[in-house]
């Protein structure tokens, strides 16, 4: 008879021998989950739960990859599921693109499972950072990439396009406004007739204006940025990408838009350890009148809430005033996704839940940055998950509409980090 392998229990600091292993684990395949007592089992869990969505998520993708319609797309990638919507994936996904190797990444970024230990040490915890002068200016500069590159996704909305050629588009434009920057500076030497020589002078001079010109510099230092989502537990894109039913966390894939769509694209960046946050709803074509009410509704409820932002406002408050609004025009605020604390950390402390008579903990000071991001629903509130494991939709099929900024608390009211520069109107109103 052979020897049995003795097995160390795998939570962390623990050198019992195990004798226990995860059930779901065995009908997964998954080797190696051995723990000595359900004690250390239950105090892995948080960690080691990600291992099952992995594994399922890995399934999913072989099974994708050996199912294809005509044309080599599937739109069933899921057998038995029942769709809540007209809406459908349109598999398999492209791979995912990568990231040069001289861009600072987050903490999850080569995670295999993509989770952020930094936000999973603070997990749980209520105290709200108060950002230092240093921190806020780090918040301004990557805000104001975060909305170059919306600027550039919303001229990419249309029919015919697909979601992961906006995905595609958002994920080089992060890494080659650097270029872009250097390629004007060259046109416009050969526009004034400077050599070669000139040229590598005027290159020169591009650099050491960085201070002097803050957008100057702006435009090339964000090649040093990375797309938040990449790889966020796992998350496949570079962008979030949801299309009428869908409220959010829409995998961007091989559908083309269609005439009558509405879609939302959220953007993250993270540059020099800082994510800046925001998206808006966009129209496809020629859309209807129901529509063009849910997003003009889900943009006012985002401004009546920002406009309600200044020292000592309770963050519960601000739920009251969106669904008092969504309500009054007929329609629903989701409830299981909320607007969060963000610098440093992708989601933190405080929680802002975008519904009426909510428990949300903590007051606005001076020096908080959190976003507002209402999800508002033609029919119920109620929301349902794909299998994919991200894509959340309205349980009824109904479309739902989006729209967040990120916002810096300051002395007496607050600062819209992520506004338009060229526009106070978000991009629909001149659609």
């Amino acid at each position: 008879m052979a020897a049995v392998e003795t097995r160390v229990c795998e939570t962390a600091g623990c050198s019992s021998e195990a004798k226990l292993q995860c059930p779901t684990c065995l009908k997964l395949g998954i080797q190696s989950s051995y723990f000595c007592s359900q004690e250390c089992f239950k105090g892995s869990w948080a960690t080691h739960k990600l291992l099952h969505k992995k594994a399922k998520d890995e399934k999913a993708k072989r099974e994708v990859s050996s199912w294809t319609l005509e044309g080599d797309i599937n739109t069933n990638p899921w057998s038995g599921y029942r769709y809540t919507g007209k809406l459908r994936p349109h598999y398999p996904l492209t791979p995912t693109r990568p990231v040069p190797s001289y861009i600072q990444r987050p903490d999850y970024a080569d995670h295999p499972l993509g989770m952020s230990e930094s936000e999973q040490a603070l997990k749980g915890t209520s105290q709200i950072k108060i950002l230092s002068p240093e921190d806020i200016e780090g918040m301004r500069v990557v805000c104001r990439l975060a909305r170059e590159v919306l600027d550039v996704a919303a001229m990419m909305v249309k029919a015919g396009v697909t979601t992961e050629e906006i995905d595609h588009a958002v994920h080089l434009v992060r890494l080659f406004y650097c270029f872009y920057g250097v390629f004007n500076c060259f046109i416009f030497s050969l526009y004034l007739g400077i050599s070669v020589v000139g040229f590598s002078l005027l290159l020169h001079k591009f650099f050491l204006c960085f201070e002097l010109f803050p957008t100057l510099k702006l435009a090339c230092i964000a090649r040093n940025c990375y797309p938040s989502p990449l790889n966020y537990y796992n998350f496949p894109k570079s962008c979030c990408t949801s299309v009428n039913e869908v409220i959010c966390h829409g995998i961007p894939d091989r559908r083309p838009l269609q005439e009558g769509d509405i879609v939302n694209v959220d953007i993250t960046v993270y540059r020099n350890g800082y994510h800046g946050d925001l998206n808006e709803t966009f129209y496809v074509g020629e859309v209807d009148e129901g529509a063009k009410r849910l997003v003009q509704t889900t943009y006012e409820c985002l401004m009546q809430a920002i406009d309600a932002v200044k020292p000592g406002v309770r963050y519960r408050e601000l739920g009251n005033i969106i669904q008092k609004h969504a309500q009054a025009n007929g329609f629903s605020v989701v409830r299981s996704y909320c607007g969060h604390g963000i610098h440093k950390l992708f989601h933190t402390a405080p929680n802002v839940p975008h519904y009426a008579k909510n428990k949300a903990v903590g007051v606005m000071k001076p020096g908080h940055v959190f976003t507002i991001e209402p999800m508002i629903c033609e029919g119920g509130w109620q929301d349902e998950t794909w299998p994919d494991g991200w894509t959340a939709v309205t349980r009824d099929g109904k479309r739902s509409a989006q729209f967040e900024h990120t916002l810096l608390v300051t002395d007496t009211g607050c600062e819209i980090l992520t506004r338009r520069l060229d526009s106070i109107c978000p991009h629909f109103m001149s659609q």
